[in-house]
């Protein structure tokens, strides 16, 4: 019997020669992450548990990027205790205002391919874009990773999802995970490793790896896995001969399969207020909104901001309606001022936030109103989320999010083909 991805990366890092799903398995994490949220929590659970010290200060890693800057002082608070913490363990990778956690872990090769990252927030399946074992755990249990440097895991089944073919123009990595969730539905892969392979995964950007995986949690899934190889070994800064084991095999066993035609798939909208809730964007096409926003850690990468700059040169957004910009690191605030992607944003009317969670959070600024709609390229539309509870928040891709912006309503990207 063959093993998914999702087996073989707990077979080599427990040392268990065969695993099957359901079997219980204890792990060594080659990086632990504690976001600004649950400091306190962390900080008290750990020494609470009779602790003195982390079981290894240079795989642990403090990110404060929810409330940055502070605008409360139960938001300083937070980060105090982060502060704190990192300085009475003596943890060198401290990172402030710096970017949003699950842009930085895989960018600054905290996680890499075939390695296990347990983190204090649920969008850390992120990193299985560079194939690395990486999934949310909460507060108590990252205490105890911290003191002990283990955690046990039931393994997952898991399911296959192959994509084959190649993407039609202005139809993106982001429209891939939205069918899907909209197929799998917000409990279909519920404690399933969901495993992303074919021909049109293959010719993805690492980014937009990153920005499937991110997803995996809107429907349950314990972690996302897509392909190792050259994209990801560059990427990672690793070496590609020493992954062979790191593919499924051919006689791999999983719970269920989706195949899909790339060709076939379209620009797709999550609808209010259910993530879930997906709709071919022509079935939504032409409703109202009053704001856009371009960021988080789905789509706030350079190739996202690219992409938007490009629809938006030489035009300006619809004066009602606002688009809030927040690149997902400071490294790529960098690099797209240099390309001149940013002042083309602003020259179009866009409003340039600090790099962070900010509006995905519902934190500091671009909150609205009752009434008011959101369309947005982060990864969740519950109600509340970036505002009062009779607002609403409607996901895309950032082409439908820029295209949009200049109409002040639902727009298809492909309607710039013509």
């Amino acid at each position: 019997m063959g093993y998914t991805l999702a087996e073989k990366i707990l077979m080599r890092n427990s040392g268990k020669e065969h695993l099957v799903p359901g079997d219980i398995v204890i792990v060594k994490p080659d990086a632990a992450m504690v976001i600004d949220t649950y400091t306190p929590n962390v900080y008290e659970k750990f020494y609470e548990m009779g602790f003195k010290k982390v079981w290894d200060p240079d795989k642990v890693i403090f990110i404060h990027d929810h409330f940055i800057p502070t605008s409360t002082p139960l938001h300083a608070r937070l980060q105090r205790y982060g502060e704190m913490f990192v300085e009475e363990q003596g943890i060198r990778h401290f990172h402030r205002s710096e970017g949003i956690c699950h842009q930085l872990m895989p960018e600054l090769r905290y996680a890499k391919p075939g390695e296990i990252v347990f983190a204090t927030d649920s969008h850390t399946t992120t990193y299985g874009g560079v194939c690395n074992f990486s999934t949310g755990i909460g507060y108590t249990e990252m205490a105890a990773v911290l003191g002990t440097g283990e955690l046990w895991l039931r393994v997952p089944e898991s399911i296959k999802i192959q994509i084959d073919g190649t993407l039609p123009e202005y139809v993106t990595a982001k429209d891939i995970i939205l069918r899907v969730l909209g197929d799998i539905k917000a409990d279909g892969g519920t404690y399933k490793s969901l495993e992303f392979c074919g021909s049109a995964i293959d010719q993805l950007s690492v980014a937009s790896r990153l920005t499937i995986a991110n997803m995996v949690v809107e429907c349950g899934g314990k972690v996302g896995l897509l392909p190792c190889d050259e994209k990801t070994a560059e990427f990672s800064g690793v070496d590609l001969k020493d992954y062979g084991w790191l593919k499924s095999d051919e006689d791999a066993v999983y719970c269920q399969e989706l195949h899909y035609r790339a060709e076939e798939l379209e620009p797709y909208i999550a609808c209010p207020c259910y993530v879930d809730n997906v709709k071919p964007i022509g079935e939504v096409e032409g409703t109202h909104i009053d704001q856009v926003f371009l960021g988080s850690c789905t789509n706030g990468r350079l190739e996202d901001i690219e992409v938007a700059a490009k629809l938006l040169k030489n035009k300006k957004i619809n004066p009602y309606t606002k688009l809030i910009v927040t690149p997902a690191s400071r490294s790529v605030y960098k690099e797209a001022m240099k390309r001149g992607y940013i002042s083309t944003l602003i020259e179009a009317g866009a409003i340039m936030l600090q790099t962070g969670c900010t509006l995905c959070a519902g934190t500091n600024y671009g909150i609205v109103s009752d009434y008011q709609v959101i369309l947005g390229t982060n990864n969740r539309n519950f109600l509340g989320r970036m505002g009062t509870g009779k607002s609403e928040i409607y996901l895309c891709s950032p082409a439908v999010a820029a295209v949009s912006a200049i109409y002040g309503k639902i727009t298809d990207p492909r309607k710039c083909l013509d």
